[in-house]
């Protein structure tokens, strides 16, 4: 792998974050809540603030930006979809998930059942989710501020972003001060640098963005 010596283009970052968070703000906190009120069938809801509208937001900027700046980037465009993954690296992984978000489920509840909340709509979240959340934290921010000298500094980095990034939905849902009391953030933390270090290790971002959606899904059929 060839040695990145460039400069982290810190000027197209910090004008990318602002923009990206303050457009994504404005939408949790406004354009997301009159979507609901406007459509009364849940499903198509979901379908265009996830499927449509997060796409437009997140993913195809984010992948428009990678081939931009992919002279920065720690792995190539041309790699990130393509490079070959050893899945069997990344099952324990997978099993961890399962097994923590499953007995501490049973221990909270008493029992293990598929939330009453569950259904498309939530299987839109899940499908869209990991995909936009991967390719614009780890896709492109990681990707393009990582450096071999200081590679743990970004991906805590990048974490602190990840966390930031919910915050506009805790507010509108007041969950905020929760989040923080409970010590819920820190998972947030966690699952980012989990996220950011499959990344690294594979040069593939489908493996964070299917455990991501693999985290999310669990959590949508059993909280």
């Amino acid at each position: 792998m060839e040695k990145l010596n460039r400069k982290i283009p810190v000027k197209f970052i910090a004008i990318y974050c602002l923009v990206f968070y303050f457009l994504w703000t404005l939408f949790e906190l406004y354009v997301s809540p009159s979507i609901d009120d406007l459509i009364s069938n849940e499903i198509s809801a979901q379908f265009i603030k996830s499927g449509l509208i997060k796409n437009i937001v997140w993913t195809i900027p984010a992948w428009i930006l990678l081939y931009r700046f992919d002279e920065y980037a720690y792995i190539k465009s041309n790699e990130i979809f393509k490079t070959k993954v050893k899945w069997l690296r990344y099952l324990p992984i997978f099993v961890v998930f399962a097994v923590y978000l499953l007995v501490g489920r049973i221990i909270s509840n008493g029992k293990l059942a598929i939330s009453h909340d569950f259904g498309i709509p939530a299987l839109i979240i899940v499908l869209f989710v990991g995909l936009t959340e991967e390719m614009v934290f780890r896709g492109l921010l990681l990707n393009i501020t990582l450096r071999d000298e200081y590679k743990w500094s970004s991906v805590l980095i990048n974490a602190g972003m990840f966390l930031l990034i919910h915050f506009p939905i805790w507010i509108y849902k007041g969950e905020l001060i929760a989040n923080f009391k409970s010590l819920g953030f820190f998972c947030v933390i966690i699952l980012s640098v989990i996220f950011s270090w499959t990344f690294i290790k594979s040069r593939n971002i489908f493996v964070p963005i299917l455990l991501h959606m693999f985290w999310d899904l669990l959590m949508f059929v059993f909280y």
